[in-house]
């Protein structure tokens, strides 16, 4: 009792982040070991806790009496007591009970008050309040008093009979955030028993009238029915349809092509259509005029064929009709499946209002005032997620001064929602669920309110809430606390002073050694911003894909395009000048990328790798920035050194140079750059994780795949062809932790000590880290293979293994049921290698066409 005072102070005193309980859960490890089990079942757990609080309060409490009957707060708050009435072997009786936390069955319930109603009932209860004394059991149970605080022990565990072990039962269960506890209250036993035979009676009429509606919505005898409605009206569409007097299979040659007459010629071609073919090569002696024609005709013929040769011949109908019926028949069978069409509809549109009526009925049969007179809120929630034997447990708790939910999960603490409570507490979605329900009186608002001051009237909060003793203990604990931030500033004040010495110890070595190497003057250098050109004014630096200070095989595929561009606005352009050949060369160049940017290329060619450009028009970059990205392409000075193209380079240069800056916005054209830079770093990295993954070396692929798909999400929010395609590097993110989950399970299997510790390490190091990356977006098929990777794990409960394994195994589950979306450590981003963008485009072109070989169901 007193290690807890001291962890609940810490708690509402502490400037630390989160308060280590070790020593409390000392001392109820040491009180609670059990021989049978090394876990202890939780509900049992909380059982043993609550009655040990209270024998420590009663101790207290009878220290403390001068004459009266002791009070005990465990008592007051959490027990309450219910009257036990029933019939055993004939005979009447009536017991009072307490209870503390009041367990539930949730097997075969829909919501709380389904479960409550069934707890509240046991064995054949009619002869409970009947006149005739049968030999029938059973018994009610009715609350007579109910605690503050009432807690519900939802049952979700069951023992698997053939498989000898317990299960988790996953069933979804709907529960209040409001409960009226009025009708279980022994105060109303009549009015509750009239309304349950009420409830009884409906049900029964409910359950006639759901018999009766899907005699109308599922009508035939065979296999497959149908809808009474829709059957008759098919009936009247196939009597209202236009008789034919031939059967189906006549009137269609089984010896002529399909579709059309042998021997159907196409129609001529009109003078403009020939006029608009291209030149037809010769074939031989016998080409000309008239076989082009002939030939053009015969390329025709595929384009209009199939529209004229689909056509159903004229007599056949769409649908099948009947072959003869008089006017006077149709007539009379028309007004006979129109009425019954009608009663049909009428029929069934009054079962289902019959039916919503009694469900309403049924839902406000307690929602008078009179059956709402004892509310109880909803204040917490314990969710366990995992199976029977392990898993990860965390609770909401309301606070109603913020009016909001909190998630505390371990030592996060974090505001949360209904619609997130919902989720991980009703059940039926992943593996968590709720196992313990808090509801505290709603008409007792000291269980909340704040506390104030005797004296001087003021809200008490934190510390001052403490008696004068914990005050101290919390005092003493944050002390020590600022001497230990002290003592890691310190240290890391000294070991930042360390970095920086050999930081610059390193810096001064280099330079030493630069000094002492010769320049090379083979290649030509750029340009510095002290060397300015004699009209003084300053170049922008041009990123490194567009220029290279020495040929690169990356500049020199640029120079490429750049002098072919070059030379082909020559042999077009008259006017010679290096101005008007450098437009005419630009548009050029533009078009041919435009031409790239449009094309539907396969997934092994990416047009976007081979220049920015295509990758700008994709997502619709700014004119002004295209503009400048192409006279920088052509102002690159390691373009050919012959007059032309150098006069050309100068013209471009000196454009660069003249360009004011609210003409193009220069942290803008910056952006979009680095919006290029990182597509292509993202572009190295799933690359690079691509080939590892098919190479089966997925430990190093992981991080390549995970950082890829991180950066390409980010990219893709700014635009659809920004990045790759999500899905595909999703699915192998996710393979890959699926891979590496078996290589470890298998280690584990293997029971050999160097193995199960490398199996653990590549499951707590790499596979745990990136759970909550698959969790954060709630995708399907994340969630299930996340599923997959636990149920393995979890398998291994009930199966006997030497007590080292058993041990790591409880320890490592925790951290793998862990459902929280909260990143707690990750490893650095991985090192890129460098590449032109040459062996760029033909290793993502030899990757991707790899892939693209793999049979869907491996991808």
């Amino acid at each position: 009792m007193q290690e807890l005072r001291n962890l609940f102070s810490l708690m509402v005193g502490s400037k630390r982040k989160y308060v280590d309980p070790s020593r409390a859960v000392e001392i109820l490890k040491d009180a609670f070991k059990s021989s049978e089990s090394q876990q202890q079942d939780v509900s049992e757990f909380t059982h043993k806790l609550l009655d040990w609080l209270e024998d420590a309060f009663q101790m207290k409490a009878e220290e403390d009496r001068e004459g009266e009957k002791p009070k005990n707060p465990m008592v007051e708050l959490f027990y309450g007591r219910f009257l036990a009435v029933g019939v055993l072997e004939g005979k009447k009786f009536e017991n009072t009970e307490m209870f503390g936390q009041y367990p539930l069955q949730v097997n075969g319930f829909k919501d709380l008050h389904e479960c409550l109603e069934a707890a509240m009932i046991e064995g054949e209860i009619e002869s409970l309040h009947s006149a005739e004394n049968s030999a029938r059991s059973g018994q009610e149970h009715w609350f007579t008093e109910l605690p503050p605080v009432l807690t519900f022990e939802l049952s979700r565990f069951e023992f698997n009979q053939a498989l000898g072990r317990p299960e988790k039962i996953h069933n979804k269960l709907e529960f209040p955030s409001m409960l009226y506890m009025d009708r279980y209250m022994d105060r109303n036993r009549e009015i509750t028993r009239i309304k349950r035979e009420e409830i009884r009676r409906l049900k029964e009429h409910l359950t006639l009238l759901q018999q009766r509606l899907e005699r109308y919505l599922s009508y035939g005898s065979g296999p497959k029915r149908f809808p009474l409605a829709d059957v008759l009206q098919y009936a009247m569409e196939f009597a209202s349809s236009k008789p034919v007097c031939t059967s189906p299979v006549e009137d269609i040659d089984s010896s002529a092509p399909p579709g059309g007459t042998t021997g159907q010629q196409p129609p001529p071609l009109s003078t403009a259509e020939q006029d608009s073919l291209p030149p037809l090569e010769s074939s031989g002696p016998a080409s000309g005029p008239t076989t082009a024609l002939a030939a053009a005709q015969q390329q025709r013929v595929p384009i209009h064929k199939p529209f004229t040769q689909s056509r159903l011949p004229p007599d056949l109908p769409m649908h099948p009709a009947p072959r003869h019926i008089t006017e006077e028949e149709l007539s009379v069978l028309e007004g006979c499946l129109h009425r019954w069409r009608s009663e049909v509809e009428n029929d069934t549109r009054d079962l289902q209002g019959s039916i919503t009526r009694i469900h309403r009925t049924i839902d406000l049969m307690y929602s008078d005032k009179s059956m709402m007179q004892v509310p109880y809120r909803l204040h917490a929630v314990l969710v366990h997620e995992g199976q029977a034997n392990a898993g990860h447990y965390w609770a909401y708790i309301y606070d109603p001064h913020q009016r909001c939910w909190m998630k505390y999960n371990d030592i996060s603490v974090t505001k949360s929602s209904w619609e997130e409570l919902v989720r991980d507490s009703f059940g039926g979605y992943r593996n968590a669920s709720a196992y313990c329900l808090m509801y505290i009186n709603d008409k007792k608002p000291f269980l909340i309110e704040e506390e104030f001051d005797k004296e001087t009237g003021q809200i008490l909060s934190g510390m001052d809430k403490l008696p004068p003793d914990l005050k101290q203990y919390v005092k003493e604990d944050n002390e020590l606390f600022d001497k230990e931030i002290e003592e890691w500033d310190i240290l890391q004040a000294h070991k930042a002073q360390q970095e920086k010495l050999a930081l610059a110890t390193a810096a001064a070595a280099a330079s030493s050694a630069a000094s002492s190497t010769p320049t090379s003057s083979s290649s030509p250098q750029p340009m510095s911003t002290e060397s300015s050109p004699p009209d003084n004014t300053v170049p922008q630096q041009d990123p490194e894909y567009m220029e290279q200070p020495s040929p690169t095989n990356d500049s020199k595929h640029l120079q490429e395009d750049t002098e072919r561009a070059i030379s082909r606005a020559a042999a077009e352009q008259e006017e010679r000048s290096p101005e008007a050949l450098l437009n005419a060369a630009i548009k050029l160049e533009y078009a041919r990328l435009l031409r790239f940017a449009q094309e539907d290329t396969p997934p092994e060619n990416d047009y976007r790798l081979q220049h920015i450009i295509v990758y700008f028009i994709q997502n619709q970059a700014p004119k002004k920035i295209l503009e400048r990205t192409l006279l920088t392409q052509f102002a690159d000075r390691n373009l050919a050194f012959d007059e032309r193209c150098k006069s050309i380079m100068n013209v471009a240069r000196a454009k660069l140079d003249l360009i004011k800056p609210e003409e193009v916005n220069m942290d803008e054209y910056e952006m979009w750059h680095q919006a290029y830079r990182n597509f292509r770093e993202t572009t190295i990295l799933m690359m690079t994780g691509l080939e590892l993954f098919q190479k089966t070396n997925y430990v190093e692929a992981l991080m390549y795949l995970i950082y890829s798909y991180q950066y390409n999400k980010e990219l893709l929010s700014k635009g659809l062809y920004r990045g790759h395609d999500e899905e595909l590097l999703g699915h192998y993110r996710r393979e890959c932790l699926l891979k590496l989950n078996e290589q470890a399970a298998a280690m584990f299997e293997s029971g050999e000590e160097p193995e199960v510790t490398t199996g653990l390490g590549i499951m707590n190091e790499l596979v745990v880290p990136c759970i909550p990356l698959l969790l954060i977006h709630d995708t399907e098929r994340d969630m299930l293979a996340v599923e997959d990777m636990r149920n393995r794990w979890c398998s291994y409960l009930g199966q006997e293994m030497e007590s080292n394994l058993q041990e790591k195994l409880t320890d490592f589950l925790p951290k793998l049921l862990d459902c929280s979306t909260e990143i707690k450590s990750f490893h650095d981003p991985p090192k890129l290698p460098s590449y032109s963008t040459l062996e760029l485009c033909e290793r993502f072109s030899r990757i991707m066409a790899a892939i693209c070989r793999v049979p869907t169901e491996g991808r």
